[in-house]
């Protein structure tokens, strides 16, 4: 099982980071910017580590119920379709680091409509998801904590670099571009 695990979590990992360096490339011609203070030299190994890290603890532990297994696997597709539904809004834009580009326009469409962050709830909820299916009972809480603190320097970050370049729009939801309604 846990091997199935290493593979649905790592396979994808290796596909957003193809995807995330294409983009980052794609930004940087377009005249994109890299503020400083970002947490993003930590995150890089922390992200994977701490996937590795709970499945190293369901290897010590054994199998969790099957309940657990369930709910964790539910929780994981659900968080990776957010995620990614989050990556195919922001289309180029969408990369690991916190790139700017001058002039760009704030995604408002996809779950942005509905949330500012939503790629990293689909992060927390991977590492969740995850920790329940490993039954990685210690780590996995501890990796959540974790990520969820590097999760909230890298806001900071994006928010002070995105007030930048969007000002008042970025705090008014009013503000925020919508996708037309249709019926």
């Amino acid at each position: 099982m846990l091997i199935i695990l290493f593979v649905v979590v790592f396979v994808p990992m290796l596909v957003e980071a193809a995807r995330a360096a294409r983009n980052e490339r794609v930004q940087r011609a377009r005249g994109g910017v890299e503020p400083s203070g970002d947490v993003y030299e930590v995150m890089r190994f922390a992200y994977p580590a701490v996937f590795l890290i709970m499945i190293a603890e369901g290897l010590l532990r054994g199998a969790p119920p099957l309940a657990s297994i369930l709910i964790g696997a539910a929780i994981f597709a659900s968080a990776k379709l957010l995620k990614w539904w989050a990556i195919l809004s922001l289309g180029s834009a969408w990369t690991f680091r916190v790139i700017v580009v001058p002039g760009a326009k704030l995604v408002g469409h996809g779950p942005y409509r509905f949330v500012r962050h939503p790629n990293y709830i689909g992060v927390i909820g991977e590492l969740a998801g995850t920790a329940l299916m490993a039954g990685a009972v210690i780590t996995g809480p501890l990796a959540v904590l974790a990520f969820l603190t590097l999760l909230v320097k890298r806001i900071a970050v994006e928010e002070r670099a995105t007030g930048a370049l969007f000002g008042s729009k970025l705090h008014d939801p009013s503000a925020w571009p919508r996708r037309p309604h249709r019926g």
